[in-house]
């Protein structure tokens, strides 16, 4: 279904989704018409889902990271999965096996912000929560 230009094409727009058609096709020995058509082909087939940035949240005033573990003490499953979609601190939720029911990563810029989620978050049960205290690697790779 998809070959080695197609994961060459795929690998170049995760580093940089905004590399020109002409330079992707020099590096896979294609024209812009034939790299352009392979990315639509790659969209249509639902493998590439979106174009987006990566941002330093730290100079945007976000330098608190947390990752919270959700152990559920109700069924409100459903409920829980659409409030955690729609909350924008959360940029990572995760339904885990083992230790805990989910696992959310949570970015902000204050501890008021973490504990309102904190209160949200008891509605459903308890919670793990671990703060970061520095980031080794983040990727969107």
């Amino acid at each position: 279904m998809f070959d080695e230009i197609d994961l060459k094409i795929i690998d170049i727009l995760k580093i940089n989704s905004k590399t020109p058609l002409k330079e992707i096709g020099e590096k896979v020995h294609l024209t812009p018409q034939g790299v352009s058509n392979r990315i639509i082909r790659l969209q249509d087939l639902g493998v590439i889902t979106q174009y987006t940035i990566c941002t330093n949240n730290a100079l945007l005033g976000n330098n608190i990271t947390a990752f919270i573990t959700i152990f559920m003490k109700t069924t409100k499953h459903t409920e829980l999965i659409k409030s955690l979609k729609t909350n924008p601190l959360i940029t990572e939720a995760h339904r885990i096996s083992g230790d805990g029911c989910y696992l959310l990563k949570v970015v902000c810029s204050n501890m008021d912000e973490i504990n309102l989620l904190l209160d949200k978050l008891m509605e459903y049960g308890t919670y793990r929560l671990n703060l970061s205290t520095s980031s080794i690697k983040e990727s969107n790779l």
